[in-house]
């Protein structure tokens, strides 16, 4: 069997149903949980080893990095019923709107470690840390996530596609 079965005959019918329902939003929130988790471990992996003292410049080569695993799942999985649009097209829609997502992800690291000077010699190194991870990776992350879902659904995932009715045939207004 596979997951979506044993998951979907474990659930109880009135939460599958609303599972269903979002199952659009379910699968944008699962790649943005594995966007989260790649840009986590790169971020605070390049901010104590190579880009020591560059926080800002980790948390974008991290983001960078997460988006392109973000297109693929996203594309390919999350919005698949979507369409309409040539993949190149499709694709610098896409890397436009997380461009957007990405400044706004970085703005509260910048205000975090630039504007209110939680770095050190000003607070300890754990401090410093707790605020990168709040500002960086828990409300950056939740305001660019808001932004990307809109702006995806909007622009770079077109509705899917429905056929059209014929306006030769008339309507029925009963079913057989």
């Amino acid at each position: 069997m596979f997951l979506a079965q044993i998951v979907a005959a474990r659930v109880p019918s009135r939460m599958l149903s609303t599972f269903v329902r979002n199952a659009e939003l379910l699968k944008f929130l699962t790649v943005g949980a594995i966007a989260f988790v790649t840009t986590s471990v790169l971020f605070f992996g390049l901010k104590w080893t190579v880009l020591e003292g560059k926080p800002v410049t980790a948390n974008v080569v991290a983001v960078l990095i997460a988006t392109v695993v973000s297109y693929v799942l996203n594309s390919e999985w999350a919005f698949t019923a979507r369409g309409g649009r040539a993949r190149r097209h499709e694709a610098a829609l896409f890397f436009l709107v997380a461009s957007v997502g990405m400044v706004i992800n970085q703005l509260p690291l910048a205000v975090s470690s630039y504007l209110f000077q939680l770095r050190t010699p000003h607070v300890s190194i754990l401090v410093e840390n707790i605020a990168d991870f709040v500002s960086a990776t828990i409300i950056g992350t939740l305001l660019a996530t808001v932004f990307r879902w809109w702006a995806m659904r909007k622009f770079v995932f077109l509705d899917p596609v429905r056929p059209e009715l014929e306006l030769d045939e008339p309507v029925s207004e009963t079913r057989a």
